[in-house]
């Protein structure tokens, strides 16, 4: 079965943007990018690709990305209508417009949607964001790949936001760049 990976970035105070979605004040230099390059390649958007030298890059981890329509209306702002072209893409919202046929709009029921993603075959599924999405798929979230970076910034989006639902989860990996920036990955806790 295939896994359902949270992987996202988080200021110390546990945001993973500002209170307008703002995100440009998460670094993306030195070792830390390195590493995110070579181990995470298919997460860089098509537009970044390029210029960062992943042209042709296979992916490693996932083929498929989840997000919820903040995250990807960021995109949509910058005039990017398919963010991932790499991989397949589903947009959860009610409300939004097809913008480019490899991005599929899903107006269903998230948990289903992605319960029966997990039992197709394939690579990892990535749930790029955000929040609310994140939140409504908790239950079904297999892995958490944390990226924190050192900043604080007082009040934003949270990792999740969602009802009160404690659930565990299993440090498998951390690593301390020299940027200051960490990536802590967890797998949630078998019952």
């Amino acid at each position: 079965m295939r896994q359902l990976t949270y992987d996202v970035g988080t200021t110390l105070d546990g945001f993973i943007a500002g209170p307008d979605g703002q995100f440009d004040f998460f670094p993306f230099d030195g070792d830390l990018a390195a590493a995110l390059l070579a181990e995470y390649p298919e997460t860089i958007p098509a537009h970044g690709r390029g210029p960062l030298g992943l042209d042709g890059v296979a992916n490693r981890r996932f083929d498929t990305v989840l997000m919820g329509r903040a995250t990807y209306e960021a995109g949509l702002a910058a005039g990017v209508a398919g963010p991932y072209p790499h991989l397949r893409q589903y947009v959860f919202s009610r409300s939004l417009a097809r913008f480019d046929p490899a991005v599929e709009i899903v107006s269903s029921d998230p948990v289903a949607f992605v319960r029966d993603l997990k039992r197709q075959d394939g690579a990892g599924i990535w749930l790029c964001g955000g929040a609310d999405l994140a939140g409504q798929l908790m239950t079904e979230i297999d892995e958490l790949v944390i990226k924190r970076y050192p900043v604080v910034i007082g009040s934003g989006i949270p990792l999740f936001r969602a009802p009160f639902l404690p659930a565990g989860f299993t440090l498998t990996d951390s690593r301390v760049f020299n940027t200051g920036a960490t990536i802590t990955t967890y797998a949630k806790s078998q019952k």
